[in-house]
C-alpha cells in the first residue's frame, strides 16, 4: 500500500551505469522529495536522460540502489499522442484504470477544461499546434492516480513564445494537481524559472557538481532577481558566459 507521506519520493543511492565500455554515471546519489520540482542541466551526453530512465525503471543500474514511491508517468520531447485518436480519446488513456464510467467521464471533462481545450476535444493531433499537443500530453499524464512526472525536454521542440506559455501552464497545472517532477532541459532560463532545485551535472561519467535552491514564488517572472542570479550561477558552473548560446549545453 502506498504511504501518503512518502508518495512521490525518489532516491538514487550510489548509482553507477554504463553502456558497454562507456561509463555514464558514477556513484550518483540523489534524493527528490514529494512535491518537489528538480531540474537537471548539464553537458550534452552527460547522462541526464539515463537518470530519467533509471528513475522510471526502463533500465536497471549496473550498481547502486533505486527507490521509487508512487506511480510514475513520463513526458518526452516529442509528444506520444496517438494520431488516430481525438484529444478526449488520448487523454482518456490516462484514465483507463478508473472502472466507474461516470467518474471517468467527470475526470475527463475536468482535465479537458484544465488545459483549456474544450473547443478542441474532438480534434485530432494533426489539427493542433505544438503547444496544444503538449497540453494534451500533460493532461494525459496528470490523469488518474500518478505521483511523479519525469519530463525529458518536453518543450524543446516549441518556439520561444510557446515554451514560455508552456512553463506557466505546467506550473498552473501542478498547482491544481501536485506531483513530484524531475525535469531535464538544456534551457538554463527554463531551469531557473521552473525549479525548486537545479542540479548541474558534470561531463560523463556524471556527478552532481552544483546544487541551487530557488525559493522565489511561482509563477516566476524572468526578471525576478533570484531567477537571474540562478542563471548566472548555472552559466558559471558550466563554464559559459551568459551571452553564449545555451542550446550548445
Amino acid at each position: 500500500m502506498k504511504d501518503k507521506h512518502t508518495a512521490g519520493r525518489l532516491v538514487l543511492e550510489k548509482v553507477s551505469h554504463s553502456y558497454g565500455d562507456i561509463s555514464v554515471l558514477n556513484d550518483l546519489t540523489l534524493v527528490v522529495n514529494p512535491g518537489e520540482i528538480v531540474v537537471l542541466v548539464g553537458p550534452s551526453g552527460c547522462g541526464k536522460t539515463t537518470i530519467l530512465n533509471l528513475l522510471s525503471g526502463h533500465i536497471e543500474p549496473v550498481s547502486g540502489i533505486i527507490q521509487r514511491e508512487g506511480i510514475i508517468r513520463t513526458v518526452y520531447q516529442h509528444d506520444s499522442l496517438f494520431p488516430w485518436l481525438t484529444v478526449s480519446e488520448n487523454i482518456s488513456i490516462g484514465l483507463r484504470l478508473i472502472e466507474d464510467e461516470a467518474r471517468r467521464r467527470k475526470e475527463l471533462n475536468e482535465l479537458v477544461a484544465l488545459v483549456h481545450l474544450g473547443d478542441f476535444r474532438n480534434h485530432y493531433p494533426h489539427q493542433l499546434s505544438g503547444g496544444m499537443r503538449q497540453r494534451v500530453e500533460l493532461a494525459r499524464v496528470l490523469a488518474g492516480e500518478s505521483d511523479i512526472l519525469l519530463m525529458d525536454e518536453p518543450f524543446s521542440s516549441l518556439d520561444y513564445q510557446a515554451r514560455l506559455r508552456m512553463r506557466r501552464e505546467l506550473i498552473r497545472l501542478l498547482e491544481k494537481r501536485p506531483r513530484t517532477v524531475v525535469f531535464v532541459t538544456h534551457d538554463i532560463e527554463e531551469a531557473a524559472q521552473l525549479a525548486d532545485r537545479v542540479l548541474v551535472l558534470s561531463n560523463r561519467p556524471a556527478t552532481i557538481c552544483r546544487e541551487l535552491h530557488i525559493s522565489a514564488l511561482q509563477p516566476r517572472d524572468l526578471t525576478d532577481g533570484e531567477v537571474i542570479e540562478a542563471m548566472k550561477e548555472i552559466f558559471k558552473e558550466l563554464g559559459l558566459q551568459a551571452h553564449d548560446n545555451i542550446d550548445t549545453v
